[in-house]
């Protein structure tokens, strides 16, 4: 193996044809660089430069590797600065995954603002439940999550609250609390509802169930989807009604109405966070810079005015 040392010395002899020129370029004195270009001809096997009395010239082999030295020497310092601008977290790759992205102006806006800042970083999204995400960055295919509480699958995670919506109940548009107003949770004690099922997101699930019994009665399952806009069709389809967070309201459907609920229940069950969410075991200094910038905007009020029901934090 021939030292990079070695390579920049050579070129720098070989630019100049001169070696008491190329050892002021490289900082140092003539004997020990004249040693240095001896020993690599030694490492090629075949003399590199013709040394007379009044100049040097390159030979043959010297300059068939004067071609390759430069191109190894700028490969080199690309990927030297690559490797800097990812240790800063200006570049790289960078997993997300999502529970949804469409109704998250504060995700969306942040992930436009980062790939304006940062074209050097390239994204792999990807929407998952919270079960999926909780496995993925367990195992390090993605570095950060947005999703609801993990429970307890997500113990190793670093976990952090960036939004809380209140829960709505979606119901089939002409339902006789169809009104405009709140509706009582207790009211629904008698409907069927969909719901995801509670392999995709237990500590979700488990909360509602609890809301419903806080307002006295356990729900009956009719049917159960995947995610939050199949919970809406299969409302708007004559199923049954869903508990959804205020993100997925949808004040553009004609078939599906979305309400308050009134209930004596605490917030903690009344509400519900979004959740980021990454593995320290899996450091990544692009995904810290994304943190950032998700922080920053959660932290800015005028983002609070986005959708009735949600709060940023």
């Amino acid at each position: 193996m021939i030292e990079t040392r070695l390579i920049r010395q050579f070129v720098a002899v070989a630019e100049e044809l001169n070696f008491h020129r190329a050892a002021a370029r490289l900082n140092m004195s003539q004997p020990p660089l004249s040693q240095a270009i001896r020993k690599l001809e030694a490492d090629i096997g075949s003399p590199l430069f013709m040394r007379t009395n009044r100049s040097v010239t390159l030979t043959p082999a010297g300059h068939a590797f004067l071609s390759t030295a430069r191109h190894v020497l700028a490969e080199l310092d690309q990927g030297v600065a690559h490797a800097r601008r990812v240790a800063e977290g200006i570049a790289g790759r960078l997993a997300l995954g999502f529970i949804t992205l469409g109704p998250r102006p504060l995700i969306i806006t942040a992930l436009g603002r980062f790939r304006a800042r940062h074209a050097d970083v390239e994204f792999a999204l990807s929407e998952a439940t919270t079960a999926e995400q909780v496995e993925a960055l367990g195992k390090g295919a993605l570095d950060l999550g947005f999703m609801r509480q993990p429970g307890a699958a997500g113990a190793d995670l670093v976990l952090e609250s960036i939004q809380r919506e209140a829960i709505h109940v979606a119901l089939p548009a002409g339902h006789r609390y169809d009104t405009g107003a709140p509706v009582a949770l207790a009211a629904l004690a008698d409907e069927p509802f969909v719901m995801s099922a509670r392999r995709l997101g237990p500590a979700f699930h488990d909360q509602l169930i609890a809301l419903c019994q806080h307002a006295g009665f356990s729900p009956r399952i009719a049917q159960e989807g995947r995610q939050m806009q199949t919970l809406v069709g299969l409302v708007a389809a004559g199923f049954g009604i869903a508990l959804v967070p205020a993100s997925v309201v949808d004040r553009s459907r004609h078939d599906v109405v979305f309400r308050p609920i009134r209930s004596a229940a605490p917030p903690a069950l009344t509400h519900v966070d979004l959740l980021m969410a990454w593995n320290p075991a899996h450091p990544s200094p692009v995904r810290d810079r994304f943190l950032a910038e998700v922080r920053g905007l959660a932290a800015d009020p005028a983002h609070g005015d986005d959708m009735q029901g949600i709060s940023f934090r």
